[in-house]
């Protein structure tokens, strides 16, 4: 038996262009150190979101909680695409994404103040996480020449659009909405121009398992959000019974998010469709996933709160938070992994029907356990409406395998 050399660290590599066909392509430590940095926001912002809420400042809270996940969710998702396409894993890189792991955090702790109307803490990490990237792309520029016209495109695109979010904070509070919607349509926009000169090789087992992965540590998000609430609820000694119920509805109705998200490989449309529009929609719609699955824990939050008496919220105000963002995932699961036009006619129309009715779940006496029934009954019938026995010669591929 021949001794296996040892792993040698390399200190600096060109950073090329990785093979979109890679095979065992998975997520490195690096990439799953940096989701968890991340997820300290995520939680941060939907805390702040619980607390609006439990005021009765919805829209306030809603509309805020929508703007500060944009820094989150954009900043990871850059982070994993380019990843997916140039990580070298050599020193330079690793530097680099500890820059954008400290803009995330920096993000974290600015998230109160945003709520607030101040957004200078979130500027100075987004800002700091970007032009880290922008770094990446120039060096990704310098080394590969064949992705050099996207490379620098997303470069002056990403660095554009950081001035201008350093502008917008001397614009009038007045006009703060509009300002925003403008920058961020601007930085949506830069990965559609640049990719059009020249198209990144990101692998889409390795992109779909990261997405896939990062949705799990939100879901644990949210579980830990409601399990807190509940313990402090519980500490009191009253409303056991209820709360224990409301637990149980919380865990299956997360449980069912899982399954649904997780029953279809999330390579599949991106392997079956690769143009630019299926990837960049596949990716840009995730920010409805991710967002929902984060607030449906500060929605559970506020149930626990309106069983316990400690919230003076109207029996559908304190449902609405949870059940919207539930309808919210299921459609975007539907639109994303499943399609419209499925083939399976119970699918195709189970997951719209569901998610309206689980809205309406808000006006019976028990909302999320209701919405939690809904949920499972759409998981049983994807399992047997999907369900098919293999016929012969034929491979079923379910999950991430490679």
């Amino acid at each position: 038996m021949t001794e296996q050399p040892s792993r040698v660290r390399v200190w600096y590599r060109p950073m090329l262009s990785r093979d979109r066909g890679e095979g065992h392509r998975v997520a490195t430590p690096l990439e799953l150190l940096f989701d968890l940095c991340f997820v300290v926001a995520v939680g941060q912002a939907a805390a702040s979101l619980h607390h609006a809420l439990a005021e009765g400042h919805a829209a306030h809270g809603v509309s805020s909680f929508a703007m500060v996940f944009f820094a989150i969710w954009w900043g990871w998702l850059n982070f994993s695409w380019f990843a997916s396409a140039f990580d070298t894993d050599d020193v330079p890189y690793r530097l680099a994404t500890l820059v954008q792991i400290a803009g995330g955090l920096t993000i974290a702790a600015g998230v109160s103040s945003a709520f607030e109307g101040d957004f200078r803490v979130i500027v100075v990490g987004y800002v700091l996480m970007r032009l880290s990237l922008v770094g990446q792309w120039l060096r990704a520029a310098h080394s590969a020449p064949e992705a050099r016209p996207a490379a620098l495109r997303f470069a002056a695109g990403i660095a554009f659009c950081q001035v201008l979010w350093i502008a917008r904070l001397w614009l009038p509070a007045s006009i703060a909405v509009v300002t925003f919607v403008v920058v961020v349509l601007c930085e949506l926009a830069v990965p559609v121009i640049a990719e059009r000169s020249a198209r990144t090789t990101w692998h889409p087992h390795h992109i779909a398992e990261r997405y896939g992965l990062f949705t799990l540590i939100v879901l644990g998000e949210t579980i830990l959000s409601a399990t807190n609430a509940i313990k402090e609820g519980v500490s009191g000694g009253e409303h056991v019974g209820s709360l224990i119920g409301l637990a149980a509805a919380g865990l299956v109705l997360v449980f069912a998010m899982w399954w649904l998200y997780f029953d279809q490989p999330g390579h599949a449309r991106l392997i079956r469709r690769p143009g630019m529009f299926t990837s960049m929609s596949w990716g840009y719609g995730h920010y409805l996933i991710f967002a929902s699955a984060a607030a449906v824990g500060a929605g559970l939050e506020v149930a626990v709160g309106y069983d316990t008496g400690v919230l003076h919220l109207g029996g559908v105000a304190a449902a609405l938070p949870t059940t919207v963002p539930a309808a919210v995932f299921l459609l975007s699961v539907w639109l994303l992994h499943i399609g419209p036009t499925n083939e399976c006619r119970p699918i195709a129309i189970g997951f719209p029907v569901t998610a309206v009715l689980v809205v309406a779940a808000s006006f019976t006496p028990a909302p999320i356990h209701v919405a939690a029934g809904l949920a499972a009954a759409l998981v049983v019938l994807t399992v047997v409406a999907t369900h098919r026995e293999p016929t012969e010669g034929s491979v079923q591929v379910r999950g991430l395998a490679r």
